[in-house]
């Protein structure tokens, strides 16, 4: 179903769905960029749109709810999406890659990773690894606070995949922690009871 969405609501900026079913149906929750171009004049878009997914997927009655994205620049699957696209039209995959990493940092991102795998440059297949930030790979964190995209690149010399995983600005990493500045007032009383005990030792 992911494919379908990708496919069907490319131009509308798809980026990822969730699945949950409820006891009046299955709730279908699509993540775009235009939000407008999904649901069309008077709703008849969604409305065909339903209707397909609920021929293809005999789900018990499908209701889909389009959200719009935010921040598209910080979607994972948008921006593997959109790398793919300029890989297509024939941008070098090294300068495709940059760009796009630089835009999701310039977001405010705390961290990115992206793989492009396949026939970049020449006949043998490769892979490419770019990084900046922090980026968690295994483990309840990384499920947690990693956003996941994956794409694929239709090119003349073959196909390319394309990963990118982004650590959103307000992801809760298990290392980060604050240093909070004592009160002045909290300061000046223990100053005060030190001397306090201090005078009176003298006195002993």
């Amino acid at each position: 179903m992911n494919e379908y969405f990708s496919k069907e609501l490319e131009r509308a900026g798809y980026g990822g769905m969730e699945i949950k079913r409820t006891p009046m149906g299955t709730q279908i929750t699509v993540h775009v960029e235009k939000p407008g171009m999904i649901i069309g004049k008077d709703g008849r878009r969604i409305k065909r749109l339903t209707d397909d997914v609920n021929r293809r997927q005999e789900l018990d009655n499908p209701q889909i709810d389009v959200q719009p994205i935010a921040v598209p620049d910080l979607s994972a699957p948008l921006m593997a999406n959109r790398l793919a696209k300029l890989i297509e039209r024939g941008w070098h995959f090294r300068r495709a890659g940059r760009s796009t990493l630089q835009r999701i940092m310039d977001k405010g991102a705390l961290g990115c990773e992206i793989i492009m795998s396949g026939k970049l440059k020449g006949p043998r297949g490769r892979m490419e690894k770019m990084i900046d930030g922090y980026i968690k790979h295994c483990g309840e964190v990384a499920e947690e606070i990693v956003d996941r995209g994956y794409a694929i690149a239709k090119t003349k010399s073959g196909v390319i995949g394309v990963r990118v995983w982004i650590v959103k600005p307000d992801a809760k990493r298990p290392d980060a922690f604050r240093i909070l500045a004592i009160n002045e007032n909290v300061k000046e009383e223990e100053g005060e009871k030190k001397e306090g005990e201090e005078g009176k030792e003298k006195k002993e």
